[in-house]
């Protein structure tokens, strides 16, 4: 990967919301360090977006020149891709800037606590075809870590993911959630040598 995508000034400002909830319908059916009915809120991106097209994702995107910072942006982005009340949720502060070159992005997470959630859905289906929660209990389970591995232009990246029911989470989103839980403490021991390949890089040109 060439230094120069890694340069912050040349990457777009972007913001994206980590929100943790409390499940009721489903709760977790793994035991672990956190309540099983705390879960987190994650899309599936439309398949015919340019960049990062079929990914599981947070709420979130590019902002703009109105949003008084990343906070302010990662809601508005999140009640115009999920139909969420913004009311309803109290931000906890922001986690370090994180580039993501492929897309030219800076991207800010921005946890929050889902004080009074409000019903949600896929509301522009050009950007996102699904809006889910997943139990961070299910997340935490050994079973369900895994790692990505792929080469791009001869260089072997490897990243961590997570595998829960059905749905791969890898890349950017999976890396938020993996760095959280080792700094919060909840991570457990699991095996780093499970690799799993997602489907939209098996027939990428870039792959060798």
């Amino acid at each position: 990967m060439q230094r120069a995508m890694l340069d912050s000034a040349t990457l777009r400002p972007a913001a994206v919301l980590v929100l943790f909830g409390v499940l009721d319908s489903e709760p977790a059916r793994a035991t672990g360090p956190v309540r099983g009915d705390l879960d987190v809120l994650l899309l599936r991106r439309a398949a015919t977006l340019r960049t990062h097209a079929g990914q599981i994702a947070f709420p979130g995107g590019r902002l703009e020149a109105s949003d008084d910072g990343p906070i302010a942006g990662a809601l508005r982005e999140a009640a115009e891709e999920t139909g969420l009340d913004p009311d309803g949720i109290e931000p906890l502060g922001t986690l370090p800037e994180f580039p993501v070159p492929v897309s030219r992005h800076l991207v800010t997470p921005v946890p929050a606590w889902w004080a009074r959630p409000s019903e949600v859905a896929a509301v522009d289906h050009d950007e996102s075809v699904d809006v889910f929660r997943v139990p961070v209990a299910e997340l935490l389970q050994p079973a369900n870590r895994a790692i990505t591995a792929h080469r791009v232009g001869g260089t072997t990246y490897r990243s961590p993911a997570f595998t829960v029911d059905g749905r791969l989470i890898w890349g950017f989103t999976a890396m938020v959630l993996s760095r959280m839980f080792d700094e919060l403490g909840w991570a457990e021991p699991w095996d780093a040598e499970r690799i799993v390949v997602p489907e939209d890089l098996s027939s990428d040109p870039r792959i060798d």
